[in-house]
């Protein structure tokens, strides 16, 4: 396998697993008190390991939620549609993450956004 297929199978990689954590962040709201604790020290010390081996290799994710959204972002807008050319929006949640390398972009996320403003 060629080095840009294992870099490209790596970065999917990483954003299924930020996607399952993130998911996981979300079913852990639903859980006892007890168990709520100990399944985010879990899924923290998850985090934290992916992250650590991201930067290993001189990757980071990058949350642009918040930040307005604009051609060239790197990030595409699932919803971007239902908006006006015109509109101001901003990234309300990212769905998949941006993942960055020593030479830049290596997968460009996707993201729900808003108009700037509205529920805020």
């Amino acid at each position: 396998m060629p080095p840009s297929d294992y870099t490209t199978a790596l970065a999917d990689l990483a954003a299924e697993s930020w996607r399952f954590a993130e998911e996981c962040r979300r079913l852990a709201q639903r859980l006892d008190a007890a168990t709520q604790r100990r399944f985010e020290s879990k899924l923290a010390y998850f985090s934290k390991r992916l992250e650590s081996c991201l930067a290993t290799a001189g990757w980071s994710f990058v949350n642009l939620e918040g930040q307005a959204f604009e051609l060239g972002i790197a990030a595409s807008g699932i919803n971007v549609e239902d908006y006006h050319p015109d509109e101001t929006l901003v990234i309300d949640q990212m769905l998949e993450p941006v993942i960055v390398g020593p030479d830049g972009v290596l997968r460009t996320g996707k993201a729900i956004v808003k108009k700037a403003g509205v529920g805020v």
